[in-house]
């Protein structure tokens, strides 16, 4: 249909939408705003002004302004003492030390974990609990482990599915793994996964009860994996360290070697030391 146009008059030009590019640049362009503020903010040791920092990051202020807003909201920076200014927030502190810790038990595991598959020709996972999923952080295999890596590092699996998402599971409360089930509709990846609330909750009794957790082809088809927890200084549960292996090549004899490891590693991060844990 032709656009409409008084008499005399130019006819309407039709509204230019936004490309998906131009969404992309402009988002980009807003992170790009964020880490400026939060840099000129970091080179200050106390409460930055509003003014200070739109100089600094040649923003204009009401630019300035309304990203700090967002950030606050979000505990990225906090309100200084006095009106208009602003200081580092705690949340950055928060991922800090979260980041701080998740390096720390990968340096003190490495060498532990290559011993492990040294002596059991296996291949031996170091994951850490996001959320309802594990992330693996490292992993010590070689070709001769007969089994191929189908998870990377930086890779994820749900919690109920894996032996040390188990392990994390177990040591919740309650209410807390109920919630888990709700959330997640425990969403199977083969036959073997459960699936079913009660049985999730008989199986994280006996994880609790022999102080190990196991993955029966429950994530991929022909793997099985034993897990061991990995305490910090406070005992807290802080990585799952689990051996996997193929189905037929699966040994008990394999759980204590796996706990006495994944105690060293603990004992590295200061958990057992007197009055600690």
């Amino acid at each position: 249909m032709p656009t409409e146009s008084l008499p005399g008059s130019a006819p309407l030009a039709a509204p230019v939408l936004p490309t998906r590019q131009t969404k992309e640049r402009t988002a980009i362009q807003v992170i790009e705003r964020m880490m400026n503020l939060l840099d000129a903010l970091a080179a200050r040791s106390g409460p930055v002004s509003l003014k200070e920092l739109a100089r600094t990051t040649s923003l204009h202020p009401s630019t300035a302004h309304r990203i700090l807003n967002d950030m606050v909201a979000g505990r990225f920076v906090d309100r200084g003492d006095a009106p208009g200014s602003y200081r580092l927030g705690m949340r950055l502190l928060e991922l800090g030390n979260l980041v701080k810790a998740r390096l720390s038990v990968r340096d003190a595991a490495l060498e532990p974990m290559r011993e492990l598959h040294r002596r059991t020709g296996q291949t031996v996972n170091l994951s850490v609990r996001q959320g309802d999923e594990i992330v693996y952080v490292e992993r010590a295999y070689s070709e001769r482990s007969g089994m191929q890596v189908v998870r990377a590092i930086g890779g994820h699996a749900a919690l109920h599915l894996t032996s040390s998402g188990k392990l994390f599971l177990a040591h919740d409360e309650l209410r807390l793994v109920r919630s888990y089930e709700t959330r997640t509709g425990l969403a199977g990846h083969t036959r073997n996964s459960i699936t079913d609330p009660a049985r999730l909750e008989r199986e994280l009794a006996q994880v609790r009860s022999r102080g190990y957790a196991r993955d029966n082809e429950e994530l991929e088809p022909g793997v099985r994996c034993i897990a061991a927890a990995i305490r910090d200084d406070s005992g807290s549960i802080v990585a799952g360290l689990s051996l996997s292996a193929p189905t037929e090549r699966m040994q008990d004899a394999w759980i204590a070697d796996l706990q006495a490891t994944a105690a060293k590693i603990s004992a590295a991060l200061g958990y057992g030391k007197p009055g600690v844990g």
